[in-house]
């Protein structure tokens, strides 16, 4: 299957000119080839990116990510509104969590995000994160890269959820910003100290009608919580803010604080840092990738694995001895 060659594709110069055009229709399938893998797409996702690579990396990347029913899609069409309006173009990269045991996912974001979805200035990509860790697809890098080329300025990415291996999404943007609710239990205990300490900016969302006294409480909690961490290489110091986006309440301020981040950033040198960091972090993950793949993908090691766990199973060898055996195998077909 991975050896088949599908008819309807184009060539890597009628993607690339595509992209640079701005068109949405070619943005989607090159981002499809990107995602996909096929041996023969691979090839062509790696030429596409590299031709468009001069053309990226002129956008803020935000990351956003919350405890579950903060409201980040709605917050996010919200913010993304708010941003067209200042004239910005907008890329959402939407990660859904796929079925472990399906491999599928329901990609619903597109649909929740109607009203942004419908502008010209704004483009909805939902993903399946798949295996990967992080709450992030393995392909988002490359994705956003090709939304950068094709003029988007500002890259929203939506993460699945909360966890210690959110770290993936801080890793690969520029601005982190936390969702939070208030009145759901301590809120204090109810988020990872991980992510706490990765935040820019924490907002208590949903500060509306009965819920403001109770924001307000969070908002000092949180802002409490955050001077107890050591400070940031960016030389930033976190904000804590309220918002409602049900209501358009708070949706400003939060890109105010964006700007400012970006200003000092760029003052101090910490943004190319940064970038540049994360970009040689990326090679270094692509190389894991690909050896898991080359690992996996050979026919003799498939076969050793599947006698090895028989082996396990019936006690005739440890799993640490048959992860031993495996590895010095494939040492050997090199």
């Amino acid at each position: 299957m991975k050896n088949y060659k599908p008819k309807n594709r184009l060539t890597p110069e009628a993607y690339i000119d595509g992209i640079l055009k701005g068109d949405r229709v070619t943005l989607s399938r090159a981002i499809t080839i990107i995602e996909s893998n096929l041996e023969s797409d691979k090839k062509l996702a790696k030429e596409i990116v590299q031709k468009i690579l001069p053309s990226s990396g002129k956008s803020i990347r935000i990351g956003i990510t919350g405890v579950p029913g903060v409201g980040k899609s709605t917050f996010i069409e919200v913010f993304g509104l708010y941003l067209v309006k200042q004239g910005h173009r907008v890329a959402i990269l939407s990660i859904d969590p796929s079925s472990q045991r399906s491999k599928g996912s329901i990609l619903g974001d597109k649909t929740r995000m109607e009203d942004l979805a419908n502008l010209e200035e704004a483009y909805i990509r939902p993903s399946a994160s798949g295996d990967t860790l992080g709450g992030v697809s393995n392909k988002t890098g490359e994705t956003m890269l090709l939304c950068e080329a094709a003029g988007y300025d500002v890259i929203l990415i939506e993460t699945v959820g909360v966890g210690q291996s959110e770290t993936a999404v801080h890793g690969m943007t520029d601005f982190f910003l936390l969702l939070m609710l208030a009145g759901a239990g301590d809120e204090l205990q109810g988020i990872k100290k991980g992510i706490m300490e990765m935040a820019d900016m924490v907002v208590i969302n949903k500060a509306d009608g009965e819920n403001i006294t109770m924001s307000n409480m969070a908002k000092r909690q949180y802002q409490n919580a955050l001077h107890i961490f050591p400070a940031s290489e960016s030389g930033w110091r976190p904000v804590v803010s309220t918002a409602s986006a049900i209501k358009n309440i708070g949706i400003s301020k939060v890109w105010d604080e964006i700007l400012k981040f970006k200003t000092l950033v760029d003052d101090n040198g910490y943004f190319l840092k940064n970038r540049n960091h994360q970009q040689i972090k990326w090679m270094y993950n692509n190389i894991n990738e690909e050896l898991k793949q080359l690992f996996y993908g050979s026919k003799n090691i498939k076969n050793e694995l599947s006698s090895l766990e028989n082996d396990i199973v019936t006690n005739k060898i440890s799993p640490v001895k048959a992860a031993q055996e495996i590895i010095e195998q494939f040492k050997k077909s090199f």
